[in-house]
């Protein structure tokens, strides 16, 4: 089974989203090394020794047609290959109303408040609306992550609300989720603010 996005890859800037693979654990290593991602509470990052399973585990949600993982990868950098900078998804994807949520979304350390993060969702979103047809494109987080619900915000998606114990934490605990989501015509608002940011950074 496939998902109604098929694999693909994305391009802008110099970054590059490309399908997750085993081929990129080494990469993955490297950059949750970079500030001990695994440590943090309300990230999905494989801890060392364990970047295989987690790229298996991605495979396996996309063969179930759930899920679309990405590598991010600074083609500027590296080897000829570039640099892998961490990775992102497409998920819990809903064919029948062309829904698909971004989330499982790590980078190194140290591209925190750089254009990383910001070029990434441009990309995704452009995807998910302009050339797959989506009718809607939602996030999930933590209610008590509050920097992701800040971020998710300013991307310009719109809060639907909170599910209470909707799932068990990592660390065995029950959270919160808090919803987000944006339709095709909350997206060239979206867009434009996007790009401004991404001038900035020029």
């Amino acid at each position: 089974m496939t998902t109604f996005i098929a694999p693909v890859e994305l391009r802008r800037d110099g970054l590059l989203l490309t399908p997750l693979g085993p081929e990129h654990a080494p990469g993955l290593a490297a950059a949750a090394a970079d500030g001990e991602l695994w440590t943090r509470r309300y990230t999905s990052v494989p801890e060392p020794g364990q970047e295989l399973a987690w790229i298996e585990l991605a495979l396996s949600m996309r063969e179930a047609g759930s899920r679309l993982a990405f590598a991010v990868i600074d083609e500027t950098t590296g080897s000829g290959s570039g640099t892998v900078l961490g990775s992102t998804s497409y998920h819990d994807l809903v064919p029948e109303i062309r829904r698909a949520e971004i989330g499982y979304t790590w980078y190194a350390a140290r591209t925190h408040r750089t254009r990383v993060n910001t070029t990434c969702k441009l990309m995704l979103l452009e995807h998910a609306f302009e050339v797959e047809d989506c009718g809607v494109v939602g996030w999930r987080t933590s209610s008590e992550n509050t920097i992701s619900q800040t971020a998710i915000a300013a991307l310009g998606a719109k809060l639907d609300g909170t599910i209470r114990r909707h799932q068990q934490a990592r660390d065995g605990g029950y959270r919160d989720t808090v919803f987000f989501s944006m339709l095709p015509d909350e997206w060239p608002a979206a867009k434009a603010a996007l790009e401004a940011r991404l001038a900035k950074y020029a």
